[in-house]
């Protein structure tokens, strides 16, 4: 038997271990799974056959060593900055390792080491980052084969409530860790290129400078920069791209309502509320308001914000019980990030039967014999219920996938990668496909930020 050490057991692991347990009698696998709490291990496995729940405690370095040493392969789903410390008793051990995060300056600095002992540290092969690189090369290096010029890539990814389980004004739930939504943009500016044209968003403008797009039978949703697209021009190859631009995608005005809270400052995770525990929703939103003998907190947050009564904006706030004088935010020491969290928690988490949607959406501009075309390629992945959700399929299956042909030595690559080479890209693709994971890709006119070279 071979084992697969998988360390965490959250939310996104449940595709994950599906996968790995089927695949378990006929791949001759041993599945152990270690967290902190091994309740939530034993929930997930559920004496299944082939499987071992561990209580595992990172941080105990005799604990983390002994399951790392008795493992052939170990994907770590913890969060990414205590990769590193599974990363090194990886490569004490001589261990190949599988990770959904992006790759740290830590990780990276490991790549001599891992290349020199032969071991593969496979990194960004989730969702996003993931299936997103992956399914960029493949249309890119194949407008390369045929002798075209990138010229502009475009890529949006989001996670997202299913149309039928979309019951609320900001047509949003949570389907992933809720922190990282409500501090998302924070980490710098918003740095991309557009024409040739260098473009920066500050945070506080992040959320009014939005891209349109449509997914055929999905309808219209729009994007928000993410932090750092230009770093993708080395990663992929397209130095002396024109337009190179990553971005977030949600349904058309949850950006603009967004903003609000932004501009309140209620996304802050800098700094402490006093008496937080004991402070109403109504008490959070006053806060940030300026005093007044004589007006509602309603009114002042509307002038504040100038925001109309019949204006959907101020329906939105209402929605969610923000000038609720009875609910308290019940946190001791929170940062108005948290307060923030706990009051979205209350309407934005899923339903047991609620679905979720993850959508991607990229688009390529290339030249090619003197002309300039453009391929659109979409993807829309449904989840079953709560537990079986798309993010968890998505993110789930490409490590679960890729882990199986490191075991098999299909993936042969060493040192600290990402899946942007087709050794990588191509077999996972294919395997993701049978699992309803498909890219609809269509030839359309260019359709270009600057097609008649108007400066820009």
């Amino acid at each position: 038997m071979r084992t697969i050490l998988l360390i965490g057991a959250g939310k996104s692991t449940s595709y994950l271990l599906k996968y790995l347990l089927e695949k378990a009698a006929s791949e001759q696998l041993h599945i152990v799974v270690g967290d902190i709490n091994i309740e939530n291990a034993k929930n997930l496995l559920k004496d299944k056959p082939n499987c071992t729940a561990i209580k595992l405690d990172i941080f105990k370095e005799e604990e983390r060593k002994n399951a790392i040493k008795k493992a052939d392969l170990v994907i770590s789903m913890l969060p990414a900055r205590f990769h590193i410390e599974v990363a090194k008793d990886c490569l004490l051990y001589e261990k190949n390792m599988v990770t959904a995060s992006y790759v740290s300056k830590e990780m990276e600095a490991l790549d001599e080491e891992v290349k020199a002992k032969g071991l593969i540290f496979l990194n960004e092969i989730g969702v996003d980052p993931g299936i997103d690189h992956m399914s960029a090369m493949k249309v890119i290096d194949k407008i390369r084969g045929k002798g075209g010029k990138m010229i502009l890539f475009e890529s949006f990814t989001g996670g997202l409530v299913a149309p039928e389980s979309d019951t609320n004004l900001w047509n949003y739930k949570f389907t992933w860790n809720p922190r990282n939504v409500v501090v998302a943009g924070q980490g710098g500016t918003a740095m991309f290129i557009q024409e040739g044209n260098y473009k920066y968003i500050p945070y506080h403008k992040l959320f009014r400078r939005t891209e349109f797009f449509e997914i055929e039978g999905y309808g219209k949703f729009e994007g928000y920069a993410n932090r750092d697209s230009l770093k993708y021009r080395s990663a992929y190859g397209l130095n002396d791209i024109l337009t190179l631009y990553r971005g977030t995608i949600r349904r058309v005005g949850f950006s603009k309502a967004w903003n609000m809270f932004v501009q309140l400052g209620m996304t802050d995770d800098t700094f402490v509320l006093e008496d937080s525990e004991n402070m109403s929703y109504r008490e959070f939103v006053n806060s940030f308001l300026p005093y007044s003998p004589t007006d509602a907190v309603e009114l002042k947050l509307r002038h504040y914000l100038k925001i109309d009564q019949d204006d959907i904006m101020w329906e939105k706030l209402q929605e969610l019980d923000l000038f609720d004088a009875s609910k308290k935010i019940g946190i001791k020491n929170a940062t108005p990030a948290q307060a923030l969290q706990k009051i979205l928690e209350d309407h934005w988490l899923l339903n047991d039967d609620d679905k979720d949607m993850i959508v991607m959406y990229h688009k390529f501009g290339y030249t090619l014999n003197g002309k300039k075309h453009q391929i659109d390629s979409s993807m829309v992945a449904l989840g079953k219920d709560k537990t079986y959700t798309a993010m968890s399929k998505t993110v789930g299956l490409p490590l679960g996938i890729a882990a199986l042909k490191i075991l098999n030595k299909e993936i042969t690559a060493t040192g600290v990668v990402i899946p942007i080479s087709k050794d990588i890209y191509e077999p996972v693709l294919s395997a993701l496909e049978n699992y309803g994971i498909t890219f609809i890709e269509k030839e359309v006119p260019y359709m270009g930020y600057n097609p008649n070279n108007v400066a820009g």
